[in-house]
């Protein structure tokens, strides 16, 4: 039956088909990119850095148990992003495999409060959080990260602002929080270009 506008019902339904397989394929690149990019990571033997839970203060029967942090698992850092590692045993991270990256500290001993900014203050707690999380001293730890779904969810709740979204059939990297996204490089793209810059720096690179 036609509409009003003069399209068939079947001419909409298939506009949308054709719409989620645009979609799906454009995942299947993004998790293949994902699973490539950790793979060069691991062989050219580029250390990950430790991504964590942040345990904010809590009430304990009579008294608050101070801030921590709790493991969760390992990343490599990519720009705004942060791309899962590799269990122990090498196999695939079971949950979400790219995040946008939040906060990152040290760990460090807390030290006696001082006469400093609150800003100041708030960062040394949270650096002797993970501490008490079982970080050793120096380790950097990131935290606040937010997963980003590699699924058709996921991209319907991607944050406007963030890191990635979803234009011309491809999830894309804005260069900076806000960017639009015309002309973004694919995340594919983006990957493959940041990580070969980390897994094989030019000479003379730190």
């Amino acid at each position: 039956m036609a509409s009003a506008d003069g399209a068939t019902d079947g001419a909409r339904y298939t506009g949308r088909v054709e719409a989620e397989d645009e979609r799906d394929a454009a995942l299947d690149r993004a998790i293949r990119a994902c699973a490539a990019a950790a793979e060069r990571l691991a062989d050219a033997g580029v250390a990950p850095e430790t991504l964590a839970e942040y345990v904010p203060p809590r009430r304990a029967f009579l008294r608050t148990r101070p801030a921590t942090m709790r493991p969760a698992g390992e990343v490599w850092r990519i720009g705004p992003l942060l791309l899962a590692a590799p269990d122990a045993a090498g196999a695939a991270p079971s949950g979400p495999r790219l995040f946008a990256a939040g906060r990152a500290t040290r760990a460090a001993e807390r030290g006696r409060p001082g006469y400093q900014s609150n800003s100041r203050e708030e960062r040394r707690e949270i650096a002797a959080a993970a501490l008490r999380g079982g970080y050793p001293v120096g380790t950097p730890v990131n935290y606040d990260a937010t997963p980003i779904e590699l699924t058709a969810e996921g991209i319907g709740a991607l944050d406007p602002d963030g890191p990635v979204g979803f234009a011309s059939g491809e999830l894309r990297v804005r260069w900076r929080a806000g960017a639009p996204l015309a002309g973004a490089p694919t995340l594919a793209d983006f990957l493959a270009d940041r990580v070969e810059l980390l897994a094989d720096p030019p000479a003379g690179a730190n």
